[in-house]
């Protein structure tokens, strides 16, 4: 098989067969094929797609190209969750500690940033210490001992994936459909899972800001769960402002502990419990989501869900007391306060251009090589709709230096936009797909 030919039918638009697709991967990951190769296919795809069994094929291409995590001899089940991506979007932080305090098995992969958005592994490793390359033997262990582990894809598990995880961040592929649908659920399928929950951001922040792409989506993953044998939710949440107030790795960390403590802002605490309540009914632990918010609500203000992160801090070498201390985290060296500049409506709060501020501050990566800086970041005190008086402070800007507060500050002047009407924003939690179809929130 020559790659060229493979990277040239699908540049005309055509289809790459199941067996071709294995036959690249497996070149691919053994380096017969290089990078700028795959990084052209991407790109094709990209621009030419793909259909629905032709995603299936790279899917299962991608997870026949390494382990699974076999966890079937654990009597509780299995569920995880999955976002496609936000900014501020610290959810996995709470939402794992909090369903495996509730007696679910939660096994959760996750990733680094991509493109503008933030990654949950980069915020975990804000905690010092914390460690999140975990083998499949450590993560299996953990995961018996005190049911969650929160890991990084290893050389195991879906190789190919990993390496294109990367690609896809460096070369704008990122917002792919058939690429981000196939990357997920091939990661998700080696876990073993019993269940999985998935988060679509639609919005302006978003990797696909139309509803209909988000439930285009959204219809292929739980199709893919589906094929697998494996029950698949998804929920349509809001990216149109960032979620909850803190936007860096360090501060998303500091807001994730104060929501399990019972302090989070309501807008995140709204989409962890929608989230977490599907995940409970997935793992047969409550009968209904009005049931499953009342056990999280329990966990959280009983102390056993911050409890929880303490033992998965701890077990993955990192400081559990951050969790009783937070400002044990590391700190920046540089911030500000950013004050309206006139009276009026908070228009909007764009979160796609927080996310640039967030990577321009050295928060984030332009190339798979560059180094996080995990103290910098915004802490935003406003949401769009609030009234705001000229010289209120609107947000704090977190950076090493001053070089870094001017460049947060041009971030700010262009996402935080002050008017004299504001539009509703969009519900947080706006649709639930199932294998069946979609309804409604």
């Amino acid at each position: 098989m020559l790659a060229h030919q493979l990277l040239e039918r699908k540049r005309d638009g055509g289809r790459i067969g199941p067996d071709e697709w294995n036959a690249f991967l497996r070149d691919f990951v053994s380096g017969a094929v290089p990078d700028y190769q795959m990084a052209a296919l991407l790109m094709a795809v990209y621009l030419r797609g793909m259909d629905r069994e032709e995603i299936a094929w790279l899917t299962e291409a991608m997870l026949g190209s390494g382990a699974t995590l076999d966890l079937s001899h654990l009597d509780v089940a299995r569920v995880d969750k999955h976002s496609s991506g936000g900014v501020g979007d610290k959810v996995s932080l709470v939402l794992a500690p909090l369903v495996a305090s509730l007696g679910v098995a939660v096994p959760m992969m996750s990733g680094r940033g991509l493109g503008h958005t933030g990654g949950t592994l980069d915020k975990l490793e804000a905690i010092p210490g914390m460690r999140t390359d975990l083998s499949l033997a450590q993560a299996r262990a953990q995961i018996e001992r005190i049911g969650c582990a929160l890991f990084g894809q290893t050389d195991e598990i879906a190789p190919a994936d990993r390496r294109m995880y990367a690609l896809r961040d460096a070369t704008g592929t990122a917002a792919s459909l058939p690429l981000l649908a196939a990357s997920i659920m091939s990661k998700k399928l080696a876990e073993g899972l019993t269940g999985l929950v998935l988060d679509i951001k639609r919005g302006s922040g978003s990797f696909f800001p139309e509803t209909e792409r988000a439930l285009q989506l959204a219809h292929i993953m739980t199709a893919l769960g589906e094929d697998h044998g494996c029950e698949v939710v998804a929920l349509i949440t809001a990216m149109d402002r960032p979620l909850g107030n803190a936007c860096g790795n360090a501060l998303e960390a500091e807001e994730a502990i104060h929501a399990l403590r019972g302090e989070g802002p309501s807008d995140l605490m709204e989409v962890t419990y929608a989230l977490g309540a599907e995940m409970l009914v997935l793992g047969d632990v409550a009968g209904s989501p009005s049931e499953a918010r009342r056990l999280m609500e329990v966990a959280i203000s009983a102390g056993s869900a911050a409890h929880r992160f303490q033992q998965i801090i701890e077990s993955q070498g990192g400081d559990p007391a951050v969790v009783d201390d937070p400002a044990r985290l590391p700190q920046a060296r540089a911030c500000e306060l950013y004050e309206a500049p006139r009276r009026g409506f908070i228009a909007a709060v764009e979160p796609r251009a927080i996310g640039e501020g967030v990577l321009a501050l050295g928060g984030g990566r332009r190339r798979p090589v560059d180094v996080v800086d995990p103290t910098v970041g915004f802490v935003i005190r406003v949401k769009p709709g609030d009234w705001v008086e000229r010289g209120e402070p609107l947000a704090t800007i977190f950076a090493r230096d001053d070089d870094g507060v001017r460049a947060g500050r041009a971030a700010l002047e262009t996402a935080i936009r002050i008017g004299d009407e504001a539009e509703h924003p969009i519900m947080l939690v706006s649709h639930r797909i199932t294998f069946t179809g979609a309804t409604r929130c």
